[in-house]
C-alpha cells in the first residue's frame, strides 16, 4: 500500500513529527521514524537489529544528519528535536512524503536544489540501505554525517570515552564495533573524512510524555561527502554483516479495499528464524506473546493466505508447553520462556480449531490433538497458578497474589490492577471452546473424545448460572469472588465458535455494551458509569497502566463485537458500518498500522504500541468472516 502526505502536513511540524512509519526486516530487526525527520522515541532510527533473531534488538544507526550545497550557503534537511530546541529544520523544505511496506521515501527543494531520500530494509538480514538522488537540474554537494549508537533498543546512550571499543576504515567501509556487535557503513564512492565526534542531549519527546529519560548523546564517525549531478545517486547501507543480499524495491501500489489494506497491513508482524516462526505482538516495543499471536492468528494468517505459516506457529508455541500451558512471551534473553498466563493456551485451542477449518491437515490435525489432550488433562488436575477446574461447577478458576493471568494484566508496582482471581468470564467461554474443539478434533480423527465432551457439557450447564446476573442486565465480569463489572470481556464468550453466551441473555447483554462501550474506534474496557473509569490513557507510565483496562478503548475488542452481533443479530450491515471506519485509522497513528488503544474519552487520541498485531488482525478477521468483505 502507498501511503502519501504532501508538503502542507510535513511543513507542520507537530503534525509530521507525531506521525510514525515503519519498516520490518522480516526476523525482528526493524527501522521507525517521524514523518518530519526528527526522532520523538528511543525506539526510533533508521537501524534497530535484532542481533539474535527474533529478540535482543540493538539499536545501530540513530540518523544521518544531510545537508546539501548549491551556490550558496550548506542546507541542512535533517530534523533533530533538542531540548527546547528543533535544528536543523529540514522539516520547512520537505515536498511530500510517501511510505509501503519495503520502502519510506522523503522529497526536499531548498535552495533551487531537489534531493530525494530513500530508505529500505533488506529482507531477512539486519541491514538498511539509504539512497539519495538528485532529482532536481542543479549540481548537489551532498554530505552525510551517520549518527551511531550501540545499546539495547529499551536504553538510552550517553557519551562515553570507551565508545566505540574499534573503528576501522577499509576501502569503501565504515567499521564500527561495540560489545562484540558490528556496524559496517557502506559507502562505495564517498569521500570519506575522519570527522569524528559527539552529538549531545537529543530530547524524545514521547517518552519524556511517558515518564522516562528521554535524553540522549550520539557519536558521528566520520563524514560522507559526494558531487550528485542531475540524476545521480549516492548510496549508503548500514549492517552488521559485510555481504548484503540484493535489495529490488517494487514500486507501491494504491490497495482500494479494505480487506487489501488489512491484508498488507499484517505483513510487518510476521517474523521466520532458525529458532521460530511467531508474530511479534506490537512495534516498537513488544516482541512475540503467546496470548497476542494466538488471538491475531486467524486474522492475520488465515485470511492473507498463510495458513502453512499458522501450522508453523501453533507447533512452535506446541513445543514450548510447560504443565498444559504455552508461554505468555518468549523472554529477551535467557533459555526459560514465562508461563503466567491463563488465557493464552485457551486462544491456542481456537487457533487450532481456526486453522483447521481454513484449511483440514491430518499430520497437524494429529499433533494438535496431542497438545489438547496435554492442555485439558492439566487443566482438569490444576496447573501452575492456580489454574484448574472447580470439580462443583466445572468452570475454570485461576489467580495468584501478585500475579495478573488474563489480557486485562496491568501492573503498577506490586499493584496488579484488575487482578480478576476467580472465574473470568471470559476464560470460561474460552475453556468450554476449548474443549469442544478438542471433542471435534477427536471425532474427526476417529478417537474417543468423551473426557472432552464430559467436562464440556457440566460447564455449559453451569455458565448462566455463575455468570449472568438479571438485576444488572449483563454477565459478571467474574464470578467467586462475583464483580459485576460492566467490561466487554463477556462479548469472547458470546463470539468464539462454541462459545456458550448465547440466547435473549446474550442478546441483552450485547444491547447493554452496545450503549456503554462501543465506540467509533473499538470498546472501552469499563463503563463510564463505572467509578474506577479513566477516560484518558496519557501521562507517566504508572498513569498508563492503571487507566490501560479502566476505561482505555481497544480496537482489537471490535473483533469479538461485530462477531457476536453478526451471530446473535445478523445484522451484518451494521457490522460493515462499524468496520468501515478502519480504513482511516490505517494513516491517523502509525502509517500502514492500527494503534493499540486509544482513549476513552473524546476526542480519542491514538495511544501505546501504533503497531499492534491483534488491532489489525480481530478488525480484518471480522471483515472477511462477518461482514463478507474481500
Amino acid at each position: 500500500m502507498l501511503y502519501s502526505l504532501d508538503a502542507r502536513f510535513c511543513r507542520h511540524f507537530e503534525l509530521s513529527s507525531q506521525r510514525e512509519w515503519l519498516l520490518t526486516n522480516g526476523i525482528g530487526g526493524f527501522a521507525m521514524g517521524t514523518v518530519s525527520g526528527a526522532n520523538m522515541r528511543r525506539y526510533h532510527a533508521h537501524l534497530v537489529a535484532a542481533v539474535h533473531p527474533p529478540a535482543d534488538r540493538v539499536n545501530l544507526l540513530a540518523n544521518v544528519e544531510v545537508t546539501v550545497q548549491g551556490d550558496g550557503n550548506p542546507i541542512g534537511l535533517s530534523c533533530n528535536q533538542y531540548a527546547g530546541a528543533v535544528h536543523p529544520e529540514g522539516y520547512h523544505f520537505l515536498e511530500s512524503f510517501e511510505a509501503t511496506e519495503q520502502a519510506v521515501t522523503w522529497r526536499y527543494r531548498a535552495g533551487g536544489m531537489a534531493l530525494e531520500k530513500l530508505l529500505a530494509m533488506r529482507p531477512g538480514q539486519n541491514a538498511v540501505t539509504m539512497r539519495y538522488r538528485n532529482i532536481g537540474e542543479r549540481p548537489i554537494g551532498l554530505v552525510l554525517r551517520p549518527l551511531v549508537l550501540h545499546r539495547g533498543y529499551h536504553e538510552n546512550f550517553r557519551s562515553d570515552e570507551g565508545y566505540p571499543a574499534a573503528i576501522t576504515f577499509p576501502k569503501h567501509l565504515t567499521v564500527i564495533e561495540h560489545a562484540d556487535v558490528p556496524l559496517i557503513l557502506h559507502h562505495e564512492g564517498a569521500q570519506r573524512f575522519p570527522a569524528a565526534g559527539w552529538y549531545y542531549r537529543f530530547e524524545y519527546t514521547r517518552e519524556v510524555e511517558r515518564g522516562l529519560d528521554g535524553r540522549e548523546d550520539l557519536y558521528c564517525p566520520c563524514e560522507l561527502r559526494y558531487e550528485l549531478m542531475p540524476g545521480e545517486q549516492a548510496v549508503l547501507d548500514a549492517s552488521v554483516e559485510r555481504k548484503l543480499v540484493p535489495l529490488e524495491i517494487v514500486p507501491g501500489a494504491r490497495a482500494t479495499s479494505l480487506g487489501g489494506m488489512l491484508s498488507e497491513a499484517a505483513s510487518v508482524f510476521f517474523v521466520a528464524t532458525k529458532q521460530r516462526t511467531t508474530i511479534i505482538a506490537g512495534y516498537p516495543w513488544f516482541t512475540d506473546w503467546g496470548r497476542d499471536t494466538m488471538i491475531a492468528l486467524p486474522g492475520l494468517c488465515l485470511h492473507t493466505g498463510r495458513v502453512a505459516d499458522a501450522r508453523k506457529i501453533i507447533l512452535d508455541f506446541a513445543g514450548q508447553m510447560k504443565q498444559g500451558l504455552i508461554p505468555n512471551r518468549f523472554v529477551e534473553s535467557g533459555e526459560e520462556p514465562e508461563y503466567n498466563t491463563v488465557d493464552a493456551t485457551l486462544w491456542f485451542a481456537n487457533a487450532i480449531y481456526k486453522t483447521l477449518e481454513a484449511e483440514w491437515h491430518e499430520a497437524f490435525a494429529r499433533k494438535a490433538l496431542t497438545a489438547l489432550r496435554d492442555t485439558v488433562d492439566w487443566h482438569l488436575r490444576g496447573t501452575l497458578y492456580g489454574i484448574g477446574v472447580d470439580p462443583a461447577d466445572g468452570l475454570l478458576r485461576q489467580g495468584e497474589p501478585g500475579v495478573q493471568l488474563t489480557w486485562m494484566d496491568a501492573k503498577v508496582g506490586d499493584w496488579v490492577v484488575t487482578p480478576r482471581h476467580g472465574k473470568p468470564v471470559e476464560i470460561n467461554g474460552l475453556w468450554i471452546n476449548a474443549l469442544r474443539v478438542a471433542e471435534w478434533l477427536a471425532k474427526k480423527l476417529g478417537e474417543d473424545a468423551s473426557v472432552f465432551a464430559v467436562a464440556a457439557e457440566k460447564a455449559e450447564s453451569n455458565f448462566d448460572a455463575a455468570f449472568w446476573r438479571e438485576l444488572v442486565g449483563h454477565y459478571l465480569d467474574t464470578a467467586d469472588p462475583d464483580d459485576a463489572s460492566l467490561r466487554p470481556n463477556q462479548l469472547i464468550a458470546m463470539a468464539l465458535p462454541f462459545g456458550p453466551a448465547k440466547g435473549p441473555n446474550a442478546v441483552a447483554a450485547l444491547q447493554k455494551i452496545t450503549r456503554e462501550l462501543l465506540t467509533p474506534h473499538g470498546l472501552r474496557t469499563l463503563s463510564p458509569s463505572e467509578p474506577a473509569y479513566r477516560g484518558r490513557y496519557r501521562g507517566p507510565l504508572p498513569d498508563l497502566d492503571a487507566a490501560y483496562h479502566q476505561g482505555t478503548v481497544w480496537p482489537w475488542l471490535l473483533g469479538p463485537y461485530v462477531t457476536a452481533l453478526v451471530k446473535l443479530t445478523g445484522d451484518r450491515a451494521e457490522a460493515k458500518r462499524i468496520l468501515k471506519p478502519a480504513r482511516d485509522w490505517l494513516i491517523e497513528d502509525g502509517i500502514g498500522g492500527i494503534a493499540e488503544v486509544y482513549d476513552g474519552d473524546e476526542p480519542r487520541k491514538p495511544g501505546g504500541c501504533p503497531w499492534q498485531a491483534w488491532s489489525v488482525a480481530e478488525v480484518l478477521r471480522a471483515w472477511v468472516e462477518d461482514v463478507g468483505g474481500k
